[in-house]
């Protein structure tokens, strides 16, 4: 039986072994999705708000246990793993609290005697998430498809599936029905016939930009609904009347994130008016020497190891690459020498077109500074790409900053702070980003059939 291994990305070792379901294990698993939708869409708001919180409840009292394994299996910070599993908690009740009045029936004055839409689930949707985000990815799908009605299958990623273990037990533990949210520990090759199989109704990834096209082939082949929320290669556009201290800060953090900047959201792009870009420069190398490299269990680290080997390398390639073709590195711009797969905090000046750092997504700690003269030329530099998830504009004129918002293609445009999703707001891209929205009342319509009904 084919084991998916868990490696410790500070250490290079096994954390754990998963055995993969077998044929007949991942049919029972199928069999369970499907009976338990018909009572689990019958069940009222009210009963399945009340699991919503006890599963809360439960992440909050085993935050420490659920932390240490996504620490150990992913590489992020104690501390980072222990703020996921709040925010986890988090969206949980936001939809046990508002899901009823977001698929309340609309009504809809026409000649009829009553016409109104209803929002009905679809069945069994399956959601095939990345390694960053262990909880994050799964419950940000999660809350909203269930407290929809419909009922859940997790295709995890290989390399943390002790966290998707941990998942469906948590639902388990809180008293959902047997059925409604299952873990299926299965490699990627196999997710093709999951996807065909006439039980499953839909599909949402969240991934690469390979991985979410072959997806949405498959599942366009059948004729079933996907939400794709897939790379990303955020530009953070720094005007020249921006705060340089406030900046820099928004900058880093917004790079920085989940550890070493393995997020689709990570600022990743960093556009800078060419009046104030050495002053910018200076403010950024200050603040990331201060980042401490190291053990993501101990307290003090700030940025833990890439979570695999291969990224590790593929980082390295991106930065010697770039500045092979004139990049200069102004920090950074290396291995640790220690066991693990870290990567050093990296400044890159002189980025232009036609290099790694400015053309591809890079997903790990660098920096790439691109300078621009006139805002009409950073608009376009930010725009030049094939993704268009998020965005930053730094600025003290905020009537400037909404008119320029409208200007980027991006699926969200955050002023003077991070990128960061949000139970409340919409989160998703465009262009190769991918396509439909997660979270708030738009995310929780993506799974569901938009009924109308008309009474004469």
């Amino acid at each position: 039986m084919k084991k998916l291994l868990s490696i410790n990305p500070a250490t290079g070792n096994v954390f754990g072994e998963t055995d993969e379901l077998s044929d007949a294990e991942l049919e029972k698993k199928l069999q369970a999705g499907a009976a338990a939708f018909p009572k689990w869409r019958r069940l009222s708001f009210k009963r399945r708000a009340a699991l919503m919180r006890k599963l809360a409840k439960y992440l909050r009292k085993n935050m420490a246990d659920i932390a240490a394994v996504m620490t150990a299996e992913m590489g992020k910070t104690l501390k980072a793993s222990r703020a996921e599993t709040e925010k986890c908690a988090w969206v949980l009740e936001y939809y046990a609290e508002n899901a009823e009045k977001m698929l309340a029936p609309e009504v809809v004055p026409t000649d009829a005697k009553e016409s109104f839409v209803r929002f009905d689930p679809l069945g069994v949707v399956l959601a095939v998430m990345p390694w960053n985000f262990p909880l994050w990815q799964v419950f940000r799908f999660a809350a909203p498809a269930l407290m929809a009605g419909n009922v859940g299958l997790l295709k995890h990623a290989s390399n943390v599936q002790k966290s998707a273990a941990l998942i469906e037990k948590a639902f388990t533990a809180a008293g959902f029905p047997r059925g409604v949210f299952q873990n299926l520990a299965i490699s990627s090759p196999r997710v093709e016939k999951v996807i065909r199989d006439a039980r499953i109704a839909a599909v949402t990834l969240t991934g690469s930009e390979k991985a979410g096209s072959e997806v949405a082939r498959v599942a366009g082949e059948e004729l079933k609904k996907t939400v794709l929320e897939l790379g990303g290669s955020d530009p953070c556009i720094v005007l020249a009347d921006a705060d340089i201290e406030k900046a820099a800060s928004v900058a880093l953090t917004g790079r920085m994130q989940n550890n070493a900047g393995q997020s689709c959201i990570s600022a990743k792009r960093f556009i800078v008016d060419q009046r104030i870009a050495a002053k910018f420069t200076e403010k950024l190398k200050e603040k990331i020497a201060l980042l401490k490299v190291g053990d993501p269990t101990d307290a003090a680290t700030d940025v833990g190891p890439l979570a695999t080997e291969q990224m590790a390398n593929t980082i390295e390639k991106q930065v010697s690459e770039s500045a092979a073709r004139g990049a200069k590195v102004v920090f950074g711009g290396e291995r640790l020498q220690r066991p693990g797969f870290f990567y050093m905090p990296t400044i890159l000046t002189n980025v232009r077109k036609g290099m790694p750092a400015f053309d591809e997504e890079l997903f790990g700690p660098v920096l790439p500074i691109i300078t621009f003269k006139t805002e009409a030329e950073a608009i376009r530099i930010a725009n030049d790409t094939q993704y268009g998830l998020g965005s930053i504009i730094c600025t003290r004129n905020l009537a400037k900053a909404k008119k320029l918002a409208a200007e980027i293609e991006a699926g969200a445009v955050f002023v003077n702070t991070p990128v960061r999703s949000d139970p409340r707001l919409p989160f998703g891209g465009i262009k190769k980003s991918g396509y439909g929205r997660e979270l708030s009342r738009y995310g929780i319509r993506e799974f569901v059939n938009i009924k109308t009904v008309s009474v004469s």
